[in-house]
């Protein structure tokens, strides 16, 4: 029992101003890293960084000012820093393979904040999901479709696929084809076309509106319709260019040869006189 005691004392004589020192710098640095944190918070609100951005920078000044803390702590505890580091190597790469997922798409979040392909209310397309982009988290992205239902796609997942998006430019073309029967005039179907493609509101002066012939089937002719609009009237435009440009049609005696009826008249044979 004496021996243990002994054994105890030395090692308080030993250790123990380095456990005081180590106890005291902990409690100066957790006081420290709250003060930071404050600042790094306060600078940032300041900033017009996306709210997600500014969750990521104020974490990541926190983890990194834990970990010298912690780094700190072992170097005043005497413990060779050789082992520590292998230790951090070996759970750094279990933990890795754990969260292999996990991590890609919180990188995939990370980069979609840097380089920003799409932003918060843009209309896109990728990995077979189409709609409204209405939130951008670390891990996720929320996406709602036209018929209002919601789809959280892994960020990861966006970072290595195509992404259409339909809202980056504020102008956009729109495009419509019409069939027409081949005994029209060709000239004829282009002025009726131009006239109520240029009178659909919304559609734009500059550039001009298109229309030509662009293909032959048969016995159609296929007419095609180009416009540009704005961005945000794009639906309203591709819309009403249907419906006018149809009537227009109409009203000109120009026919869609499907609303034709083909009728062929079969003359019976004649029986044979007995």
């Amino acid at each position: 029992m004496e021996e243990f005691l002994k054994k105890l004392i030395d090692m308080g004589s030993n250790y123990g101003g380095k456990i005081l020192l180590a106890i005291a710098v902990v409690i100066v640095g957790l006081i420290a890293i709250k003060f930071i944190g404050k600042a790094v918070t306060k600078a940032t609100d300041k900033t017009k960084w996306n709210s997600t951005v500014k969750v990521i920078v104020n974490k990541g000044v926190k983890i990194l000012l834990y970990l010298l803390l912690l780094v700190g702590v072992i170097e005043i505890l005497g413990v060779p820093m050789s082992s520590v580091v292998a230790l951090m190597a070996s759970g750094g790469l279990a933990v890795g393979l754990a969260f292999q997922g996990a991590l890609s798409n919180f990188a995939g979040g990370f980069m979609i904040l840097i380089f920003r392909p799409f932003k918060i209310g843009d209309y896109i397309e990728s990995t077979g999901a189409e709609g409204f982009v209405k939130d951008i988290s670390i891990f996720y992205t929320k996406i709602m479709t036209i018929d209002n239902k919601q789809i959280l796609v892994p960020n990861g997942d966006l970072m290595s696929a195509n992404v259409t998006n339909f809202t980056a430019s504020e102008k956009r073309r729109v495009d419509q084809n019409f069939k027409i029967t081949n005994d029209i005039d060709q000239e004829l179907v282009k002025s009726v076309l131009l006239d109520a493609t240029s009178k659909t509101e919304g559609v734009l002066p500059d550039p001009k509106p298109f229309a030509r012939l662009t293909a032959v089937d048969d016995d159609t002719y296929i007419f095609t319709i180009r416009a540009w609009c704005d961005t945000k009237n794009y639906w309203d435009v591709y819309f009403d260019l249907i419906e006018n440009c149809s009537k227009a049609l109409s009203d000109n005696g120009i026919d869609d040869p499907e609303e034709r009826i083909a009728v062929r008249i079969v003359k019976p044979e004649e029986e044979d006189d007995e």
